[in-house]
């Protein structure tokens, strides 16, 4: 069976950026009380003039370049996003049509804050199905758009970004000494829960449990995060990265840490971004390998959980 790969990733950020000290303005906070609570301290937020699908689309233009791809040599591309306003045309329809591919398949994914780790493996299952062979995979998240912007709870966390990575074939895979490219996802969800998280009504809002978010992340979340590596076949502290959705720097640190990952370089995207949603997993790996600080083949762990209290996870061997 085929394998599949990561061969190349990219990122945009719109050019806005939000302080705590400008969120101080808006409602009551203060940059202490943002940095000691989430770890944030900026995050990028798109005008009116900004689409989901523009972000998308410009991430994935940057990730095929980064390939040496065109956009006609994709002939599947998969956008995970909760912040799509329109039904159809779908995001995945609106950045082939943006970026002037030919035919490719095209689907969104919503799973919120676990979207990109459930659409690469998709991505990679399509793959190794033979139902294609070059995909782009993209996490595109507005979040500033279903922000409540006077509740200081929720706001100070949300930012705006997309991050993109391209997926091909790779028939050696099974044969490599390092394993696949792409190593088994892991995924499921705690359907009871899932009103923990929330983005609802007309305007859509965003809501959440914090509390309860909170202790399911840091309890319930190492153990499942240990499996993914052992379905992988990669010990903890063989991993070269880590990257966990950026929700919150007081819930990174802690399930790092309990997974084992003593030599791993953890992602803090979430201290300049804020919380991207699907947007954050590939967003903060594209920065780590843009500033050369996860070596070429080492092991990743991506690790996305959130919405729906929902998580995927897979280890895949960095471009």
């Amino acid at each position: 069976m085929t394998g599949s790969r990561v061969v190349a990733l990219g990122h945009y950020q719109p050019a806005k950026v939000l302080t705590n000290e400008d969120l101080s303005a808006l409602v009551d906070t203060s940059d202490e009380w943002i940095t000691s609570r989430v770890g944030i301290k900026t995050r990028h937020v798109g005008g009116p003039d900004e689409p989901v699908d523009e972000l998308a689309a410009n991430a994935g233009a940057k990730a095929l370049a980064a390939a040496g791809l065109q956009p006609s040599d994709i002939d599947l591309v998969l956008v995970a996003t909760s912040t799509a306003i329109d039904r159809s045309p779908s995001m995945s329809a609106r950045v082939a049509a943006r970026l002037g591919m030919g035919s490719p398949a095209v689907l969104d994914i919503n799973v919120v804050c676990s979207g990109f780790t459930h659409a690469l493996a998709t991505a990679d299952h399509a793959i190794r199905a033979g139902a294609a062979a070059r995909a782009l995979v993209i996490g595109a998240d507005k979040m500033g758009d279903i922000a409540d912007w006077t509740d200081r709870s929720t706001c100070v966390l949300l930012g705006d970004g997309a991050g993109a990575a391209v997926v091909t074939a790779d028939p050696a895979a099974p044969d490599t000494p390092d394993g696949p490219g792409i190593g088994p996802v892991l995924w499921g969800s705690v359907p009871e829960m899932g009103n923990a998280v929330r983005i609802e009504g007309t305007p859509p809002r965003f809501a959440q449990e914090g509390q309860s978010v909170y202790r399911w992340a840091t309890t319930q979340l190492p153990p499942i995060a240990r499996r993914v590596c052992e379905k992988a076949g990669v010990a903890p502290e063989d991993l070269g990265a880590v990257v966990l959705h950026q929700a919150n720097l007081r819930i990174i640190e802690p399930v790092a840490r309990k997974i084992g990952a003593v030599n791993a370089v953890i992602a803090r995207d979430v201290v300049d971004s804020g919380n991207t949603s699907a947007a954050s997993i590939p967003m903060a790996l594209s920065k780590l390998i843009e500033r050369g600080e996860v070596a070429s083949g080492a092991p990743v762990l991506l690790f996305g959980f959130g919405g729906n209290l929902s998580y995927a996870g897979q280890v895949i061997r960095c471009p």
